[in-house]
């Protein structure tokens, strides 16, 4: 059970229900693009006010919506529901000399998460957003934290991150206090994604870009 739990709210159910049934079988959701409100809202912290299959299914839906889009991490004001809950993962890619630190981060369901930082060092990569679709900036993040969250079970997580799992948790969980990546991006860095592979792709750190563009790592 999650702490402070409270009664079912019927009409977020509702709400909820009907927006799975509009996914149809393909389980794909609607994302948020920047500019709706919910996008900067204060999440309601999650407890338990949806009925399990309600809350098991829109999990699924998350989960598939995530994975086609295709991105690592959805956060559910990015489908429009102003709750604490967001679905995660990401895996190995072919190049082990990635200086991000990918690293296998399997599938989660973190519930009102936060995390805090380790240490002091960052790192300043190109990242991008399901919901500012089609662009991509230079955003620096805490390099370690320690992550805490709950899972759809209402168990309690603690675990160290470090690399681009670290950068995943703390994107995701900035989406749940209505912050978008873009706040706090190097904005002379933003790129669409053709130009994004056209010219800065070459080199995962981004020094090319930093002089090209003026903008400080």
């Amino acid at each position: 059970m999650f702490p402070g739990h409270t009664k079912l709210d019927a009409s977020l159910n509702t709400a909820i229900d009907a927006m799975l049934k509009e996914a149809g079988e393909d389980q794909l959701l609607g994302i948020v693009e920047a500019g709706d409100p919910v996008l900067r809202q204060q999440s309601e912290a999650y407890t338990g006010q949806l009925g399990k299959r309600t809350f098991r299914k829109l999990i699924e839906a998350m989960r598939v919506t995530m994975l086609d889009a295709p991105g690592v991490g959805l956060a559910a004001p990015q489908v429009g529901i102003a709750l604490t809950l967001a679905v995660v993962e990401d895996h190995i890619r072919d190049d082990e000399d990635d200086p991000r630190e990918i690293a296998e981060f399997p599938f989660h369901v973190i519930i009102n998460p936060r995390y805090e930082p380790i240490g002091t060092e960052t790192r300043s990569f190109y990242e991008g957003c399901l919901s500012v679709d089609g662009f991509q900036a230079v955003r620096k993040r805490w390099l370690d934290i320690d992550a805490f969250w709950m899972d759809e079970s209402g168990k309690k997580h603690e675990e160290r991150l470090h690399g681009w799992p670290a950068r995943i948790f703390q994107h995701e969980t900035d989406h749940l206090h209505g912050e978008l990546y873009i706040d706090k991006a190097e904005i002379r860095s933003l790129s669409t994604g053709e130009n994004l592979d056209e010219y800065w792709a070459f080199e995962a750190i981004p020094h090319a870009a930093s002089e090209e563009l003026g903008f400080e790592l």
